[in-house]
């Protein structure tokens, strides 16, 4: 019985591929199998699996430990704990997320969630899986959560507890777009919300960008503050470009370029 059930899932997805063949994740061109893309493509994709900051995951060339912090940790530690990306968010793998979020692509959730466990090993520490929350006038208009199927698929590529329920945005953010890290920051502070206590639990955040970190930290802090041990967060892929931070001291300013990790007196 299981073999003809399986003979029959068989010739269904025959039958389907026939029908709508399968398109590569980052060109138009019929591959194989669906969730799949050129080999060279898939040689020329910018994976961050490379040594950077031991906090954020910013890509470090000149990285000597795998304690090092880079300079925007230091002068600003974020109140998560480790966050990573499979991916640099660039002209080449920007496809991948916007035919994600925006055009509701997910055959390639399998070969994402495999990415994202190889760039963050710790994804098999945490007690439940969250993707960040959107705010349910949004969440109604896209129809669908991009960053919840990524978290959802996390879970079932690492056996962890995927909890969609969890954390709640309870105030609607304009969108990040344009805005500086300053302002990023301030746009999403208080907007989160955990609707259970999370005492002593180690907490993974999923989404599908990271810029500059500013809507892990506010969730990272609503989970905190209902007693989360730890918190840890992975993204499909994030932001590399270097960014320029202002740190006041009492006799100068100092430009900290965390893409360098330098200091420019």
């Amino acid at each position: 019985m299981r073999a003809l059930r399986l003979l029959g899932m068989g010739l269904g997805r025959t039958c389907a591929d026939l029908i709508w063949p399968p398109r590569s994740l980052l060109s138009q061109n019929r591959v194989s199998c669906a969730g799949t893309m050129e080999y060279d493509l898939w040689r020329a994709l910018d994976f961050l699996y490379a040594p950077g900051c031991n906090r954020c995951g910013m890509p470090i060339v000149e990285a000597t430990s795998p304690d090092i912090q880079c300079p925007a940790c230091i002068a600003d530690p974020p109140v998560y704990n480790r966050a990573r990306a499979a991916l640099a968010y660039d002209d080449l793998s920007k496809p991948l997320v916007l035919n994600l979020k925006h055009g509701a692509r997910k055959d390639g959730l399998r070969a994402y969630a495999s990415w994202m466990l190889e760039a963050a090993p710790f994804v098999l520490e945490a007690d439940q899986i969250v993707p960040i929350p959107l705010h349910w006038t949004r969440l109604w208009q896209r129809g669908y959560n991009q960053a919840a199927w990524l978290a959802s698929s996390l879970a079932a590529r690492s056996g962890g507890r995927y909890q969609p329920m969890l954390l709640h945005r309870h105030r609607r953010t304009p969108s990040q777009n344009g805005l500086s890290a300053g302002g990023r920051k301030r746009n999403v502070a208080g907007a989160f919300k955990v609707t259970e206590r999370l005492d002593g639990q180690a907490i993974l955040l999923v989404d599908d960008v990271m810029t500059t970190g500013a809507t892990f930290n506010a969730c990272a802090a609503a989970l905190r503050k209902a007693g989360a041990a730890l918190v840890d967060c992975v993204a499909l892929a994030r932001v590399v470009r270097p960014t320029a931070i202002e740190v006041p001291t009492p006799r100068l300013s100092r430009q900290l370029s965390i893409g360098a990790g330098v200091v420019d007196d």
